[in-house]
């Protein structure tokens, strides 16, 4: 079957995701005038990372309890990034927006942990391999890890 050309792509959704969360952050973190490229590119690395390794471990840990769930990103009737969850027992479908995940993993309580705030602030600075590590380390917070932990309970049944 060919992909319909007039079909929202959802890794173009996806990277709108990490553009918004990048603007999101101007809010949060110490930004410069030279600043900007590197948190949009920060903003889409968040996006697409966090959106993956939920996706990835997910249907790992889904298969391994018995219950698979298959992610799928895919975008909805407005055109943002969504991941379609499948369970496999049942079929059942739910959506979860790419946005809402984003904004469960990185603000859990509303705000950014502090340890993350300083991680992606140093990531703005440096070099690209300092960049690199601090994104890493905000990527394997405890409070990311545990808000993915949530994520995936809520999606296997009862």
């Amino acid at each position: 079957m060919t992909p319909d050309p007039a079909a929202p792509d959802p890794h173009a959704a996806l990277m709108t995701e990490g553009d918004r969360l990048a603007r999101q952050l101007t809010h949060t973190l110490r930004v410069t005038t030279h600043d900007p490229e590197r948190l949009t590119l920060l903003g889409r690395s968040l996006a697409l990372n966090l959106v993956k390794a939920f996706q990835q471990t997910l249907e790992h840990v889904t298969r391994h309890a018995g219950h698979p769930v298959h992610a799928t990103l895919t975008c909805d009737a407005h055109g943002h990034a969504t991941l379609r969850l499948t369970r496999s027992g049942d079929g059942a479908v739910t959506h979860l927006p790419a946005a809402d995940l984003l904004r469960d993993l990185l603000w859990p309580r509303g705000h950014l942990h502090p340890a993350i705030q300083d991680h992606l602030q140093g990531a703005l600075g440096g070099s690209e391999h300092h960049a690199t590590r601090a994104l890493v380390n905000a990527l394997r917070h405890p409070s990311v890890l545990k808000g993915m932990e949530t994520k995936i309970r809520a999606a296997l049944p009862g």
